[in-house]
């Protein structure tokens, strides 16, 4: 019975490892790659094949093993390292939200015809 909830943590782990790697995955395929050079990291092309491995080793490989912990490693490595520094140099605070006033119109603030 325990080794039975055991099996469903793991799964449950694996799961949630291979979602990681997809995030980051997806979210380096729809970067720039110009915003890669800018932030001073390896380029797009690098990045894509270490999501894809870190991907395709978290669905292959059992969790005990060594290779899902690297690919883990490096998908918390893109999320809390690259991404931040390729949203800061491409401007993107994400959400599609504007900054300013309220009151700011098309072409700046508008002042009221003063």
């Amino acid at each position: 019975m325990l080794m039975m909830g055991f099996a469903g943590f793991l799964g449950i782990l694996k799961i949630l490892l291979m979602a990681l790697a997809a995030f980051g995955l997806c979210d380096a395929a729809f970067r720039r790659e110009d915003a890669f050079r800018a932030a001073d990291k390896q380029n797009k092309v690098f990045w894509l094949i270490i999501l894809a491995l870190a991907l395709a080793v978290s669905y292959l490989f059992s969790i005990l093993m060594f290779l899902p912990v690297i690919g883990a490693v490096a998908s918390i490595v893109y999320i809390v390292d690259v991404r931040p520094a390729l949203r800061q140099v491409s401007g993107g605070s994400g959400g599609g939200r504007r900054r300013g006033s309220s009151s700011d119109g098309p072409y700046g603030p508008y002042n009221g015809g003063r």
